[in-house]
């Protein structure tokens, strides 16, 4: 019989150590000179110019310590009612928390939080401290704007990455977890850490999900249809009709190539494009390549022609239709929007309307994403996408997940490596990991003139493929769906950014966020919406009059799809001329990939 001590298995505690320590030598020996080089390298430079912005934050406390001191007290009188709140709990009367946490942080949602008196003071007393930090940096006058967002962002993640849920001591789960195993959830989680690592090539690259669950076109990716046309840029897939009539202009969807287009088609529950070919759409998507450096110098006029414009007129020749309907998502309405600025200035009327999802015409307020776009910031991130030849995808998931740092970074770190535990199966997260590379001079030219100039809306601002932009000349009718919480395209720049265009413009505002608010199937009846048949001068005065709407935005877009198409409708369409089955090859193309264990 093999001996056991508190339910654990010696023998196997003993080879996960040596597994442990095997793995972590070869790494130390393979990237952690390497690595420590760049680490120190990226400090010494402060590359994200955040000594620079604390600085000026310590500069103006010191010429106003009154203010430092009216936050200290604050904080101290908290200190004390949470001081009186705990005596009061300890001896069994009721008495109302001084701090709670916000509406939807799941951080402390085990029961232990609340019912274990030393837990409930652990919490509170971070939450308190939370508070009062933000509050204080937040209040502090005169700092510059680049300056004051950066210690608002940069403080919220040092007191997120401080939260007493994130450390095996503090947090109740863990322990449990710890005391039942014996350690060996600490023991996996290490192994989980090191394994990340590994698959980083010495940069941690936090698994969300397990990748080996899921497959291309078996079950996600799995809507039937046909690669038809393809270049250096794009794969063109059209999809096989489920109705026996269609409605006669096709439609394109341009996805951004910041990500993958199979986010519009995870699960046959929850994909756009199948939704979308059941309401009577001839549908085609693009997927884009994975850049690699031998195109490097494809830039964003490259994306526009042999992109966007290579795409419709593509769709008009597999239909033999002379007008089609385009949808843009985030980077790809941005190209969206281009492309019609590009047609109207040519007279060429082949898009009858566009469908804007998250996009952005107008960059003056960018969200949170501008906390990494400066003019020092962009310069290095030129000097490194310069040697290489290309934006590596993880650098760009990092950002992103950075911006929901408990939910994308460490709710991973508990699971994955306090809990000891494997990541769940999760279709969206799938997807999250499988970044995209973008050619170095795309990248660079849609850094500046959008995010760091702000031309895009300028009309002749900016000139592609030989032809300066006038967003005002965009005629076509447009409908925008934008979301609540979009951290990386705020609602408010979007509804800016729709203003710019010269043709009617229905703006409508989805529930929850980038992602979960467009990946919105009416069977879930999850997330309201809310729509206005006016368009107002600005973005406060359409919500006023704005309705609240039950269910999914899907069908409001559909009805006003059937508004610009009329109907007029023809026989369903058969892909013809397959080059591939979809999902196709170019979506295939995985980067930083290294199999776990």
């Amino acid at each position: 019989m093999e001996e056991r001590t508190d339910g654990v298995n010696r023998e196997e505690t003993a080879r996960m150590l040596h597994e442990v320590a095997e793995r972590s030598s070869r790494i130390l020996k393979e990237f952690g000179q390497k690595n420590l080089e760049q680490s120190i390298a990226s400090v010494v430079k402060d590359e994200l110019g955040i000594a620079k912005a604390y600085m000026d934050l310590y500069s103006r406390v010191l010429m106003d310590p009154s203010a430092f001191a009216a936050a200290s007290v604050n904080y101290w009188l908290d200190s004390m009612r949470l001081w009186q709140s705990a005596w009061m709990k300890m001896v069994g009367q009721d008495h109302a928390p001084v701090a709670e946490p916000a509406k939807g942080d799941s951080r402390f949602k085990d029961d232990d939080w609340s019912g274990n008196f030393v837990f409930d003071y652990i919490k509170q007393s971070y939450l308190i401290a939370s508070r009062h930090i933000q509050h204080a940096v937040a209040g502090v006058e005169g700092l510059p704007e680049d300056s004051q967002k950066k210690i608002a962002f940069f403080t919220r993640q040092y007191v997120d990455a401080l939260a007493p849920s994130n450390f095996a001591a503090t947090n109740p789960q863990v322990l449990r977890e710890t005391m039942a195993s014996g350690g060996h959830n600490l023991i996996k989680g290490l192994n989980n850490l090191l394994a990340d690592i590994e698959k980083g090539e010495g940069q941690l690259r936090i698994s969300m999900t397990d990748e080996a669950a899921f497959q291309l076109g078996r079950n996600v990716a799995t809507t039937p249809g046909k690669v038809v046309f393809q270049n250096a840029l794009l794969q063109l897939i059209q999809y096989q009709p489920s109705t026996s009539q269609v409605f006669r202009r096709p439609l394109l969807i341009i996805p951004p190539w910041i990500n993958k287009y199979y986010i519009l088609d995870l699960r046959e529950r929850n994909s756009f494009i199948k939704w979308a070919v059941d309401q009577g759409h001839t549908v085609f998507v693009v997927s884009w390549v994975n850049p690699d450096r031998e195109l490097a110098e494809k830039g964003f006029d490259d994306y526009l022609t042999e992109g966007a414009l290579a795409a419709m007129a593509a769709v008009q020749k597999a239909t033999g239709e002379e007008q089609l309907n385009v949808i843009g998502y985030c980077l790809g309405g941005t190209l969206l929007g281009a492309a019609l600025a590009w047609l109207a200035a040519k007279g060429d009327a082949r898009v009858g309307c566009a469908t804007f999802f998250v996009a952005l015409l107008d960059f003056s307020q960018p969200g949170e994403l501008g906390v990494f776009i400066d003019e020092e910031q962009v310069k290095n991130l030129e000097r490194r996408m310069n040697e290489r030849g290309y934006l590596e995808g993880s650098e760009m998931a990092s950002t992103f997940n950075m911006l929901r740092a408990n939910d994308l970074v460490w709710s991973f770190v508990i699971n994955n490596y306090l809990m000891g535990k494997d990541p769940f199966p999760f279709d969206l997260l799938y997807w999250n990991s499988d970044s995209t590379r973008m050619p170095a001079r795309m990248h660079s030219f849609y850094l500046r003139n959008m995010y760091l100039k702000n031309q895009l809306g300028v009309p002749g601002g900016i000139e592609l493929a030989g032809v300066p932009m006038d967003l005002s000349q965009v005629k076509v009718p447009a409908y925008f769906i934008s979301t609540a919480e979009d951290h990386i395209a705020p609602w408010k720049t979007t509804y800016k950014g729709a203003k710019y265009l010269g043709g009617p413009v229905r703006f409508v505002l989805g529930g929850s966020g980038h992602i979960a608010g467009i990946v919105n199937p009416p069977v879930a009846k999850k997330y309201q919406y809310w729509a206005n048949d006016a368009f107002p001068p600005t973005s406060d005065e359409w919500l006023k009059t704005a309705t609240q709407q039950p269910g999914s935005w899907w069908e409001d877009w559909q009805r006003w799809m059937e508004q610009q198409n009329g109907g007029d409708k023809v026989p369903a369409r058969i892909p013809s001329r397959a080059i591939e089955d979809a999902p196709g090859s170019y979506v295939m193309q995985r980067v930083n990939v290294k199999p776990r264990g």
